[in-house]
């Protein structure tokens, strides 16, 4: 195990998932790794402006990567982001 988080480290990927477009957007790219922004929109079934807004959010978080493909952009989870599924998996079922 690394160092321990500061509570604003903590803090930045906590506010990261604090919407419920996000944690769609973390829960699907943990599915569908490599997918893109129009995948993403296609199955959250959510305006294009608000969930590009999101992902961008998710990226400032640092919860998730984006590798750029050509005219295409391909998500991915970011290790934090991996952890932050597992949480939010494991709360799901309490």
């Amino acid at each position: 195990m690394g160092k321990a988080k500061t509570a604003r480290q903590m803090e930045r990927h906590l506010k990261g998932i604090a919407n419920h477009y996000r944690i769609e957007i973390l829960l699907y790219i943990s599915a569908h790794e490599g997918v893109t922004l129009d995948e993403i929109i296609e199955a959250i079934k959510a305006n294009e402006k608000t969930l590009g807004e999101h992902t961008r959010r998710l990226q400032q978080a640092g919860l998730i990567n984006k590798r750029y493909r050509g005219k295409f952009v391909e998500h991915s989870l970011s290790p934090y982001g991996k952890t932050a599924v597992n949480f939010l998996k494991l709360f799901q079922h309490i």
